[in-house]
């Protein structure tokens, strides 16, 4: 069933007070509502829905304004919740008419919201908050035909791995749902594996390597023991083998991997998909996650430096190998045809299409580099400030949503908080400027009348 979506009625109601007489109907978050094109969200939105029979889901407005507001201030569910019920600001701005004095949504609405909305829908934010900076001026369409490529990791919510703590969690999940199924296992070393795993970190920290290594070796023994006693319990039992099998397969992962293997390892029981990747950095050599494009204007517009598209690209790939999907996509979901990408030393001998090859200028590049590009290839770290305030203001640091499905949703969603947060600062401003008008003509006639 396709949801309700709301319209301003203009009903006025005995014992409740409409929003739009309570606040400052001035405020940017106001202002920002008005101008944001909620039915080009509904229509996008609403495509997922069907017309068959069951519960109506919750309005468009506001789910998609609960998304753009918890990325747009670094809310968590919770917190976006309890200020949703004390903000009549919000509540305006997610369509509603009259104050609610109890949210009208629940926490758990939020998840399943996302991921009903694959990323292919979400992305419908990015090109709303950037139709509205050209309509309220904060940008020109020709800004977005010039932009700058990079590449940063987008963190997962994961502790840092070991193989000692990955092997001791593992154990511990296998018993735990052995308990859970009613499965006996013969000895579950619950006591000696949490001993075995205090002297590995303590060996460790005192590096004395040598008994840190037995340490380890014992608890890889624990977990085999485990692995092949639960095997042979839920031998020939189908309904047992389905619900073991994929913590099964994590353990032994776990078990027999290697410090040096070329393959991939598992860095998190509860997100497998975590990847290791190394970007260069003194301060944190390797970071778990996925690697995310991000890609912003090359000149910053009149309301800030906006980013034109975000992705996530599982699988670690090489930068340069990133631009055959990375241009397309960005022009369809622009509508534009890029003239120039500047890029930095990482995407040497990319894979631009053919009809990019010579649009993309790499840093420290020598060839058909004019005076022009020359200044715009200084212009390429103007990314690094907006990778930075996305992961520290817009929850790009610590992913929490689950699976490949919610890295790549969250990379778009901190995007579109992004680019909407410049256009709250701009609002305010032209408000600002506007009172400032106002307030100077009445001086302006008093002035003309005196000289009269």
């Amino acid at each position: 069933m396709r949801p309700k979506e709301r319209r301003n009625s203009g009903q006025n109601d005995l014992f409740r007070a409409r929003l739009d007489q309570i606040v400052d109907m001035g405020h940017a978050l106001a202002k920002l509502g008005q101008v944001i094109d909620w039915r080009f969200l509904e229509e996008r939105f609403g495509a997922v829905y069907t017309d068959k029979a069951g519960h109506p889901p919750l309005p468009t407005r506001l789910m998609a304004g609960l998304a753009i507001l918890k990325h747009m201030h670094n809310l968590s569910d919770e917190e976006l919740c309890a200020r949703w019920v004390e903000n009549p600001y919000y509540q305006l701005f997610c369509g509603e008419e009259f104050f609610q004095h109890k949210p009208t949504f629940d926490r758990s609405s939020l998840t399943r919201w996302r991921q009903r909305m694959s990323e292919e829908k979400l992305v419908a934010l990015i090109q709303e908050s950037l139709s509205t900076a050209t309509r309220t001026g904060a940008a020109k369409p020709s800004d977005f035909s010039k932009v700058i490529v990079d590449t940063t990791v987008q963190p997962k919510a994961v502790a840092f791995p070991t193989d000692a703590k990955l092997m001791h969690r593992a154990r511990e999940r296998l018993v735990r749902l052995a308990k859970k199924t009613g499965v006996e296992l013969r000895q579950s070393y619950e006591r000696v594996g949490k001993r075995a795993l205090i002297a590995h970190q303590r060996y460790a920290h005192a590096k004395q390597f040598k008994r840190a290594n037995r340490a380890l070796k014992t608890l890889r023994t624990y977990l085999g023991r485990v692995i092949r006693d639960i095997g042979r319990k839920i031998k020939g039992e189908a309904e047992l083998e389905s619900v073991f099998g994929h913590p099964l397969m994590l353990a032994r992962r776990v078990r027999e991997q290697r410090q040096h293997q070329r393959e991939r390892k598992v860095y998190s029981l509860h997100a497998p998909e975590v990847e290791c990747i190394g970007k260069g950095k003194a301060h944190r050599p390797y970071e778990f996650g996925v690697k995310v494009s991000i890609a912003t204007t090359l000149h910053r517009s009149k309301g800030g430096q906006f980013i034109a598209h975000a992705k996530a690209l599982p699988g670690n790939p090489y930068d340069g190998h990133t631009l055959a999907g990375v241009i397309p996509d960005m022009e369809s979901q622009l509508g534009a045809n890029l003239t120039r990408i500047v890029a930095d030393r990482g995407y040497r001998g990319h894979n631009a299409p053919p009809d990019h090859k010579f649009k993309v200028y790499v840093s420290g590049q020598r060839r058909r580099v004019t005076e022009t590009i020359k200044r715009e290839l200084r212009r390429r770290s103007a990314v690094e400030p907006v990778i930075g305030h996305t992961k520290t203001d817009h929850r790009m640091d610590r992913n929490h949503l689950a699976g490949t499905q919610g890295d790549a949703a969250n990379a778009v969603l901190a995007a579109a908080g992004y680019n909407f947060r410049p256009l709250l600062e701009w609002l305010r401003l032209l408000l600002c400027l506007i009172l400032a008008a106002l307030e100077a003509e009445p001086d302006n006639q008093i002035s003309t009348r005196a000289s009269a």
